[in-house]
């Protein structure tokens, strides 16, 4: 099983760290200065509002798939023809309350068209990981891997050619969206054609019994992505109504190589998910698995954001040229998140794999009115600077708890924290390179 995660861990990582930055600090980039900040934070605005119900369009079902076909493979046909009915009937869910919310919140003409494209963009981007969770649960990583940036890669072919051409002079934000909608649509299709062959896929299944016994069952899993969206993107929606799109785009623009640095933690947690979730099955102890990825995770996360503090002014300057010192401040206190973060990815994963989902959503919802709390103390003062010390302030205090939680709850040993042996990593790559997936 320790050859399977780190072959996993090298397939997904592999792939994303050879086409994600590229797309987040080329392509993300591109658009906000071709744009404008507050273009770009409008953009950003909607799309942190449309990701937070973004929830609505999975209920938990993609994590839930994951840890039920880890343990039980044989119904991934059975499980995948009855999913993708209720992903449909989610979407209608979706659209309700998203549009409902909206107009509640004083939503004009502009923002619910833009909107409307969000929604249709959240729903093949939910779909597309939904799809990929079942590869995750049969343990098919390679396929996960291919997967997990093929969307990205359309976009950056789409956006290059229109960024990097004439085209450049009339871009705009909805041009990004329409792009992203093409990436996505055709990626959703190729994967299921992929997993449905494996799956022996024929038709849709409509059973109203099976949708509830399933939207029951993954219910807390649905929650906890709720929560954990809510108060990982709700400071750009609070950061615009008590100040302005500008500031909105501000922190955007700082919180993008965080969001760089964040990829490299969730590609750990892909493979882990489904590993830790047959250890927890078959009764077997964790504290090998979490030798191999707590320390790499660590050096990783704290030598990236000591680097990024230290050099925040020049790097700013390189991806947004003459307004590097709006940023600077914020990305300071924003960068360091990426080690609570990482320690998030590793241990509420394996509380998840476990089954300890109200523990796990009740840190989230404390979090969630920290993270208010702190935000709207902080913005009237700092602006966008606020924001930056309410996220890092949030996401060290989930950390913490779930470290806590999964040293009481599993047991774990002083060696669950150590370095593995140098000849243990050596033999487990040896074996990546020369073992098939099976």
């Amino acid at each position: 099983m320790q050859r399977k995660l780190l072959s996993g861990l090298f397939w997904v990582l592999l792939a994303n760290l050879l086409v994600k930055p590229f797309w987040i600090l080329g392509i993300e980039v591109g658009v906000q200065n071709a744009v404008g900040n507050e273009a770009y934070g409008f953009y950003y605005a909607i799309f942190s509002f449309s990701y937070i119900f973004n929830i609505l369009l999975d209920l938990g079902l993609t994590n839930f798939n994951t840890r039920n076909i880890a343990q039980h493979p044989q119904l991934i046909g059975k499980h995948l023809s009855g999913i993708l009915g209720i992903k449909l009937l989610l979407l209608g869910l979706y659209v309700v309350v998203t549009f409902t919310v909206g107009l509640l919140l004083g939503y004009g003409s502009e923002e619910f068209r833009l909107l409307a494209l969000l929604t249709l963009c959240q729903f093949l981007n939910s779909l597309v990981l939904y799809l990929r969770s079942n590869f995750e649960g049969l343990l098919l990583f390679r396929w996960d891997s291919l997967f997990s940036v093929l969307d990205r890669l359309l976009m950056i072919v789409i956006c290059g050619c229109l960024l990097w051409s004439p085209l450049r002079e009339r871009f705009n934000i909805y041009w990004f969206v329409y792009a992203q909608l093409a990436a996505y649509g055709l990626t959703a299709l190729l994967a299921l054609v992929v997993i449905g062959r494996k799956a022996g896929l024929r038709r849709l299944r409509w059973d109203r019994r099976f949708f509830l016994v399933i939207l029951r069952k993954s219910a807390p899993f649905a929650l906890l992505v709720l929560l954990m969206a809510a108060y990982g993107h709700v400071d750009s929606i609070v950061l615009r109504a008590m100040a302005s799109d500008e500031q909105a785009g501000i922190f955007a623009g700082a919180f993008r190589l965080l969001d760089a640095l964040t990829m490299v933690a969730y590609l750990v947690s892909v493979p882990l998910l489904p590993v830790f979730s047959r250890l927890c099955r078959e009764g077997e102890a964790v504290t090998p698995y979490l030798r191999l990825v707590f320390w790499p995770m660590m050096l990783f996360a704290i030598g990236a954001a000591v680097a990024c503090a230290v050099w925040a002014e020049p790097v700013m300057r390189l991806l947004y040229h003459g307004r590097a010192a709006l940023y600077v401040p914020v990305f300071r206190g924003i960068i360091f998140g990426i080690i609570p973060i990482g320690l998030t990815y590793i241990f509420g994963t394996l509380l998840t794999a476990g089954g300890y989902l109200r523990q796990l959503n009740t840190f989230a919802a404390v979090s969630l009115v920290l993270n208010i709390a702190v935000n709207m103390l902080l913005i009237p003062r700092l602006g966008a600077v606020g924001s930056a010390w309410a996220s890092l302030s949030t996401q060290s205090f989930m950390a913490l708890a779930q470290v806590l939680l999964s040293v009481r709850l599993f047991h774990l040993p002083a060696a669950a924290f150590g370095l593995p042996y140098p000849k243990e990593i050596v033999n487990n790559i040896k074996a990546i390179i020369t073992k098939q997936d099976e």
